[in-house]
C-alpha cells in the first residue's frame, strides 16, 4: 500500500469543500438560474412577457453552463452521456419555441448535479476530519535543543516533544515522560489510552497530561493516519458493483434513447404534424434520460463509506461496501481479536503452608529477568518483588535461581510436577488457562495460572450477531483446549483450533461456499484468510501492515462493537441502494410511455424527472447518517 505523500495531502482542497454555499460557484450559478426561472414565471403570469422571455433566457444560459461544455467535450472523445441528453433537449426545446421549458430543464438538471457535488463533498467529511488530526508543525528535540519544523518534514527517529494539548504528529515509541491520550478522533474510543516509556503512540492523538519525548517512527508524510486517509480516498475513488451496473444500464440507453427519439420524430413526421411528432420526441428524449439512475448509486456508497469512516471503519472500496451488506457469515481469529493479546494472572494457587503473595512474589523475582511473554504478567500480578540470585533461564523449560538461599524454579507442568495440585492445575488448563509450576527447593509450592483473557464485550457482541442473523466460527491457530474454553464464554459454538496460515485460509474457502462470509484478524497469520474471504478486515488500521494490505475493511480502533455496527450500517446502505436503483427505473418506465403518446408535455416530463432526480439524491444522502453511537 503506498503511502499518501506530502504533496497529496496537499492537493486535497479543504478550504473549498468548507466554503459557504454563498461563495461557491457551483451552488451558485444554478441558484442563479432558478431566480431567473422563478422570475420569469412571474413576469409572464403578470403580463410582462419581453422581461420574462429575457429571464427565461438568462435562466437557460446559466443552467447550461453548469453541463453543456462537458457534454460537448465528451461529445468531441466519442463519449455520450446524460449531459449530452440534456443538452439536445434543451436546444431542441429552444428551437421549437418552448424557452420556458429548456430554463425549467437547465435549472433543474443543473441544481440535481450542484446537490450531487455537496454531497459528495458531505461524504468526504470524514477525510477531511482525519486530515484536520494532523497538526501543521512539530516540536524537534537536537542536543537538548527544541526546534519547531513542519510536520509533514519529520523522518522516523527523530525526538518529539509533545506538550500537553498537543497532537502527536506522526506514529513513535515513547521514550521519556508518562501521559494520557485521547484517540478518540482516530478510533472511536472513548477512554483515554495511559501511556510511558516503550508505549507506541499513533499519529493524531492528543496529549492530555504531563509532557513527552516520543521517538518518530514513521515520516510525517507516511504514517498510520496518512494510510487511513488514503484507504478512504481509494473507496471514493472506486464505484461498487452495482454503480457498475447502473454506468452499464446508462451506457446503452443513451444511444438507444437517442435512436428512439429520432425514429419518433421521423416516423410520426411522415405520418403526421411534424412539429407535434418532433416535439413529442424531445419529450421521449428527456423522459428516458438515466440521470437518476446514474447518480443515485455512487452518491449512496460514496455517502455510506465517508459515515463509516467518522465512526472507525474504514471500507476500501464501493464494490467491498456493497459486498459487505451481504454478508451473513463471519469467522473471526481469537488472539487479539476476542481477546486482549495481553497475558494476565488469572489464578494464583499454593500449598497449605505457603501464603499465594510469599509464592507469587518468587516467581516474579524470577520472571523478571525473562523475556517470556507470560513473563510480565507474572511481575505485573506480583507487584513488589524479591531479590534474586544466580537466575538462570533454560531453554524450552523454565528459569530457576537462588531466592534467601533457597532454590526457587518456575516452568511448565510438562516439566515441573505440580504435587497436590495436579487436579487443580488440570482444571486452569480446562478454563483456557496456560498454568506455570512454582518449585521451592525441589518441591511444589504453588502454581499460577495466566490467560489471554475476553474482551469484556466479546460475549455481546456475539449475541447481536446472532440476532442480526450472522452466524460465527472462531479459527484459531491456538490449542483446542484453550480454544474451546474461550469460545465457551464468548458463545461462539463452531470452534476450529490448531490452525496454521493455511489451515485458515482452507477453512475460510469452505465457509465462503455456503454463506458470504467475511474474516477479522489482525495479525500477518491471518492475511491469508483475509485475502480469501469475501470481506477481509483488519482488526485495527494501525496492527499489523501484511493484516492491513489483505484487508477489504480496516477498523481503527479495536473495540469489536465495531463489526455488527459495521454490518447494520452496510446493510442499510445495501437497502437504500436498492431502493434507488428501483426508484430510478420506475421512473424511466413510467414517464416514458406517458412522453410518448403524448399524455406529458415537455415541461411536466422534465419536471416530474428532475424532481424524481433529487428525491433520489436526498434518499442517498440518508446513508450519510451513523449508526447509533450508545453501544460502543
Amino acid at each position: 500500500m503506498s503511502a499518501v505523500t506530502g504533496s497529496q495531502v496537499d492537493e486535497v482542497d479543504i478550504d473549498d469543500h468548507d466554503r459557504p454555499w454563498w461563495r461557491d460557484r457551483e451552488v451558485l450559478v444554478p441558484v442563479f438560474s432558478g431566480i431567473a426561472f422563478l422570475t420569469g414565471l412571474i413576469c409572464e403570469w403578470s403580463g410582462v412577457e419581453t422581461l420574462a422571455l429575457v429571464l427565461f433566457w438568462t435562466g437557460l444560459l446559466l443552467g447550461a453552463s453548469t453541463f453543456t461544455p462537458g457534454a460537448i467535450r465528451k461529445l468531441v472523445q466519442g463519449q455520450l452521456g446524460i449531459s449530452l441528453l440534456m443538452t439536445i433537449s434543451a436546444i431542441g426545446a429552444v428551437i421549437l419555441g418552448y424557452v420556458e421549458e429548456a430554463a425549467a430543464l437547465a435549472f433543474l438538471y443543473s441544481i440535481a448535479e450542484a446537490l450531487e457535488d455537496k454531497a459528495m463533498d458531505r461524504a468526504r467529511g470524514g477525510l477531511r476530519a482525519l486530515l484536520k488530526l494532523v497538526p501543521e508543525t512539530a516540536t524537534v528535540l537536537t542536543g537538548g535543543a527544541s526546534t519547531q519544523i513542519a510536520a509533514k518534514d519529520l523522518e522516523a527517529g527523530q525526538l518529539m516533544l509533545v506538550r500537553p494539548g498537543e497532537r502527536i504528529a506522526t506514529d513513535g515509541v515513547v521514550r521519556s515522560g508518562r501521559s494520557s491520550l485521547d484517540t478518540s478522533a482516530i478510533t472511536g474510543e472513548s477512554i483515554p489510552v495511559e501511556v510511558e516509556p516503550g508505549d507506541a503512540v499513533s499519529a493524531g492523538a492528543i496529549n492530555t497530561a504531563g509532557a513527552l519525548e516520543v521517538e518518530a517512527s514513521a515520516a510525517g508524510t507516511d504514517n498510520s493516519l496518512t494510510t487511513i486517509v488514503e484507504l478512504v480516498e481509494q473507496a471514493q475513488a472506486e464505484k461498487g458493483d452495482r454503480a457498475r451496473l447502473a454506468d452499464q444500464i446508462a451506457r446503452p440507453l443513451v444511444p438507444g434513447v437517442l435512436i428512439l427519439a429520432v425514429l419518433v420524430a421521423l416516423i410520426g413526421s411522415l405520418f403526421g404534424d411534424p412539429e407535434l411528432w418532433i416535439t413529442r420526441a424531445l419529450v421521449v428524449l428527456v423522459a428516458a434520460s438515466p440521470c437518476a439512475l446514474a447518480i443515485s448509486v455512487p452518491i449512496t456508497v460514496v455517502a455510506a463509506i465517508g459515515a463509516a469512516s467518522k465512526f472507525g471503519v474504514v471500507i476500501k472500496s464501493g464494490a467491498i461496501f456493497e459486498r459487505f451488506g451481504g454478508i451473513r457469515h463471519v469467522a473471526v481469529d481469537k488472539t487479539g481479536t476476542l481477546t486482549r493479546n495481553q497475558p494476565t494472572v488469572t489464578a494464583v494457587l499454593a500449598v497449605d503452608q505457603i501464603a499465594e503473595e510469599k509464592m507469587l512474589s518468587w516467581a516474579a523475582a524470577l520472571e523478571q529477568h525473562s523475556t517470556h511473554p507470560l513473563a510480565a504478567a507474572i511481575t505485573t500480578a506480583a507487584g513488589a518483588t524479591v531479590a534474586a540470585a544466580g537466575v538462570t533461564e533454560l531453554a524450552g523449560h523454565g528459569i530457576q535461581g537462588l531466592i534467601d538461599g533457597a532454590k526457587v524454579t518456575v516452568g511448565s507442568p510438562r516439566w515441573l510436577d505440580p504435587g497436590t495440585l495436579s487436579d487443580q492445575v488440570a482444571a486452569l488448563e480446562e478454563q483456557g488457562m496456560t498454568v506455570v509450576i512454582v518449585h521451592r527447593n525441589d518441591q511444589p509450592v504453588g502454581a499460577i495460572g495466566v490467560r489471554d483473557e475476553l474482551r469484556a464485550e466479546v460475549p455481546e457482541v456475539m449475541d447481536t450477531l446472532t440476532g442480526q442473523g450472522i452466524g460465527v466460527t472462531m479459527l484459531t491457530g491456538d490449542n483446542a483446549r484453550t480454544a474451546r474454553a474461550l469460545a465457551g464464554q464468548a458463545g461462539i459454538t463452531d470452534v476450529r483450533a490448531e490452525l496454521r496460515p493455511e489451515d485458515k485460509a482452507a477453512a475460510i474457502a469452505e465457509l465462503t461456499g455456503t454463506a458470504p462470509t467475511a474474516m477479522i484478524g489482525d495479525g500477518i497469520n491471518d492475511a491469508p484468510a483475509l485475502a480469501a474471504a469475501d470481506i477481509g478486515i483488519a482488526m485495527g488500521a494501525t496492527g499489523s501492515d501484511a493484516a492491513i494490505e489483505s484487508a477489504d475493511v480496516a477498523f481503527t480502533g479495536h473495540d469489536l462493537r465495531l463489526l455488527p455496527r459495521a454490518f447494520d450500517h452496510a446493510r442499510r446502505g445495501r437497502h437504500i441502494i436498492n431502493q434507488n436503483i428501483v426508484l430510478s427505473l420506475l421512473i424511466i418506465g413510467v414517464l416514458l410511455p406517458l412522453a410518448l403518446i403524448g399524455v406529458l408535455g415537455l415541461a411536466a416530463v422534465v419536471l416530474v424527472h428532475e424532481i424524481a432526480e433529487v428525491i433520489v439524491i436526498l434518499n442517498g444522502l440518508r446513508a450519510a447518517r451513523t449508526p447509533n453511537t450508545s453501544t460502543v
